[in-house]
């Protein structure tokens, strides 16, 4: 390929001279158009004669001021004047011979090679050259003739963002040194070889991360040049928790392995007394997927410059994973009609998800809720860098009106006023943690973060939350940033019960102090396991001191400050109980009441209780059964109420998650006491079996048998299965048509295993009549070698 010369010169001023008088030459101009081509050599001999005659205006391009720059994409030296076809002229050629230019370069990509396994890279299934910032990376260069450090310069330049600024960060000059450094941007020869150096190039731990051009400039006494970019040489640079420098360190071996490199996790979904588990392929290192977050970067339209700050990146990220604001990844549904999209308890993973996203160039993808946008949003963490981790609230408290307090309103009657309670409490709120230093906070306010991408609140107008720092949520500090005090009230707040006068006005009847934030669950690291990681969201509660202080401290920020009622009467109390895991799905459910008179005296007890069915999020679709009862309770004494939901009150009335809320209120006669309490439930869905079938082994076909029985005395109809497994297969629907009412079906499907080791495998089941259906297998995939010894 021949150079590309470009004067710095203004090529309308070369040979024009006015100080100088030459006797023998009268002004002599060059050709502004381009010579013929049998004139070459004629202009060439012309110049060798001028510079000859007259050196000092003349000058040959291996002068000190030579300003011609040589750029050069040659990676094949056999191949250096192919290219168009075109051949450099005489002087073009000598010129190019005497400049150093860069043949090639090698960066050193290989999967088991030290770069990328030492910046824990290797398994990003892709070419692409994937590093960790804060850490050494090496190089070959290949020269066009051997480096003299003497005469000699070199230098490497790195461009990111689509206006590069060396005052911002996103134009990087990486200078040759003797010795590298930690934290700068330096390169050091540790190995020359002919015309081949090897380079050690360090970054430091606050690069911005992102993809990079790269290109090598050198120097010598002949002029400079500069390597043609070539896009196979970008380098990717993502956060490194293995850097102690870089902000999102974490220094647990096992942590990092299970929160940036574990692309399988669990979710936990349902109500607190009923915890239900799925399976998600965050899939951070498929094909595709770093390319798929950086684009969500991207269409941020952030400046660059500020992708190297994670609380930054956090906090664009949980915008763009939902749509309202900016056609992010996903658009949220919580109608119960998904015929325009997928419903979103068919996803399995976020693969998918961000592929579609990707490739549409940015249509927001059809449907979320809030264990999608958390998977999503824990994948594109994950990809790049940030140790991050899926949670699941349950019981979690949706503040509205910033008074840190989920408010209840009744009225006269002890009925819910339902326009006044935008309040809500969801059975089961999903979103994610990362880990982060926050130097923009007071000391001890780093470690885990709240980050949620799902749009239910603004935060400085836009649908996004976090990073909140678990430590200001536990001690109540909700005036640090950024949406602690939304976070504290999903975790912490107390559900207090207002009763409407006749005078129109609300009195504080009852407060419920230990019902918010219940068995804040994740995985567990290195196993399947759920960990209760409640203890690091809030104090032990029961009435400790400390949880207390902590609630008076969130609240006297809040919009109702004094809203605490007066101590009552303690001498009846309500609970509700479940017995084993719960209902099913298609059978009745029942409860029982109970209730505790610990006083010397009867009592009578006025029992109101309202049954709707939910949504997860805690808003109401119907009221499915109401009734009051009187009961008496003697001294000392307990009674327990039996309470029955029959399967035809409900089935025509369940929606996505089979989630409903039963509500009680009483009144004790003799004392007046009010009691008041909410027990969310779910009806439990069957799981769909997944049996492999022989043996498991990289590029050779096997089967699995997936098995399933209805639950309902109705007919399933257009059931669609939906499969995938990262190095199993992608993404597959298979649509089954009907499923008789208590029916027992089963299929086998076949695949091509792709990658060895242990692997999941998911399945789930969409229906218009039942949802939340799903299952996984573990398969341990051989590799062929192994197979076959």
């Amino acid at each position: 390929m021949p150079p590309v010369i470009h004067s710095v010169r203004d090529s309308s001023a070369v040979g024009r001279f006015p100080t100088v008088t030459l006797p023998f030459v009268e002004d002599v101009e060059v050709e502004k158009e381009e010579p013929a081509e049998n004139d070459v050599n004629k202009k060439s001999a012309c110049l060798r004669w001028l510079r000859k005659a007259c050196p000092c205006c003349y000058k040959r391009a291996d002068d000190d001021d030579a300003t011609e720059t040589v750029v050069t994409g040659v990676d094949d030296p056999d191949k250096e004047n192919e290219g168009n076809g075109e051949k450099p002229t005489t002087e073009e050629g000598n010129l190019n011979e005497l400049l150093l230019n860069v043949r090639s370069i090698d960066l050193m990509k290989s999967k088991t090679g030290a770069n990328l396994l030492e910046h824990h890279t290797n398994l990003y299934q892709s070419d692409k050259f994937v590093i960790r910032r804060g850490q050494t990376f090496q190089m070959w260069i290949t020269l066009s003739r051997p480096f003299d450090p003497n005469t000699d310069k070199l230098h490497l330049e790195l461009k990111t963002g689509p206006l590069p600024a060396v005052s911002n960060g996103t134009h990087i000059i990486v200078p040759l040194v003797e010795d590298l450094e930690d934290g700068r941007w330096e390169a050091a020869v540790v190995q020359r070889d002919d015309r081949r150096l090897k380079l050690s190039v360090n970054s430091p731990p606050t690069a911005v991360v992102g993809r990079y051009q790269l290109t090598v400039e050198t120097s010598c006494a002949n002029g400079p040049a500069t390597s043609r970019h070539d896009p196979a040489n970008d380098i990717y640079m993502l956060f490194n928790p293995w850097c102690e420098d870089d902000s999102v360190f974490l220094d647990s071996e096992e942590e990092r392995q299970e929160y940036v490199l574990n692309d399988v996790g669990r979710i936990y979904y349902g109500t607190d007394l009923q915890i239900g588990e799925r399976t998600w392929n965050y899939g951070q290192f498929n094909n595709g997927i770093l390319a798929a977050c950086l684009f969500v970067l991207e269409r941020s339209r952030t400046p660059n410059s500020g992708w190297g700050d994670p609380v930054n990146v956090t906090r664009i990220i949980s915008a763009m994973v939902n749509s309202p604001d900016d056609l992010g990844v996903l658009e949220g549904n919580w109608s119960g009609d998904y015929s325009q999209g997928t419903s979103p308890t068919v996803w399995s993973g976020s693969v998918e998800i961000l592929k579609q996203y990707y490739e549409s160039r940015g249509t927001p993808v059809k449907y979320g809720q809030c264990w999608v946008f958390a998977g999503v949003f824990t994948t594109v963490l994950r990809c790049l860098g940030i140790p991050a981790r899926t949670v699941t609230n349950f019981s979690s408290a949706h503040d509205t009106d910033v008074s840190l307090t989920t408010d209840i309103y009744l009225d006269e009657e002890m009925e819910p006023i339902e326009h006044l309670n935008a309040d809500s409490i969801w059975n089961f709120h999903v979103w994610t943690d990362c880990w982060m230093s926050r130097p923009d906070l007071p000391p001890g306010n780093g470690g885990w973060q709240t980050v949620d991408a799902t749009p239910q609140e603004t935060s400085q107008g836009v649908f996004r939350c976090g990073p909140a720092s678990l430590s200001a949520i536990r001690n109540g500090q909700v005036y640090l940033k950024h949406d602690c005090a939304f976070v504290f009230a999903e975790v912490n707040s107390d559900k207090i019960y207002w009763q409407k006068n006749k005078d129109g006005t609300f009195s504080q009847i009852y407060s419920e102090k230990n019902t918010v934030g219940r068995f804040i669950s994740t995985k567990a690291v290195g196993s399947d396991e759920r960990q209760d990681i409640t203890h690091l969201y809030k104090h032990p509660e029961a009435g400790s001191e400390e949880e207390r202080i902590a609630v008076e401290t969130a609240c006297s920020y809040g919009s109702k400050a004094a809203a605490y009622s007066s101590p009552t009467a303690e001498d009846i109390s309500l609970e509700v109980i479940m017995e084993g895991d719960g209902p099913r799905m298609g059978e009745n459910a029942e409860l029982t009441i109970r209730l505790r008179n610990v006083s010397s005296e009867l009592r009578t007890v006025t029992l109101h209780s309202q049954l709707a069915v939910m949504y997860y999020t805690g808003v109401h679709k119907d009221t499915v059964k109401k009734d009051t009862v009187d009961e008496e309770i003697l001294p000392n004494e307990v009674n327990e109420l039996a309470w029955e939901l029959n399967y035809d009150t409900y089935k025509n009335q369940l929606v996505d998650q089979a989630a409903l809320m039963l509500t009680l209120s009483a009144r004790v006669r003799e004392t007046q006491q009010v009691l008041a309490t909410q027990f969310g439930f779910r009806l439990r869905t069957p799981d769909l079996v997944i049996k492999p079938v022989g043996k498991a082994v990289v590029g050779q076909k096997m089967k699995v048998e997936i098995s399933f029985t209805n639950p309902l005395p109705v007919v399933l109809k257009a059931v669609i299965f939906h499969l995938e497994g990262t190095g199993l297969l992608h993404g597959k629907k298979i649509p089954y048509a009907d499923i008789g009412g208590h029916a027992s079906v089963s299929f086998t499907e076949h695949f091509v295993p792709t990658l060895p080791g242990p692997r999941k495998l998911l399945a789930s089941l969409d229906c218009q009549q039942l949802t939340q259906v799903h299952g996984v297998s573990d398969i341990n995939v051989e590799d062929k070698s192994s197979a076959a010894s």
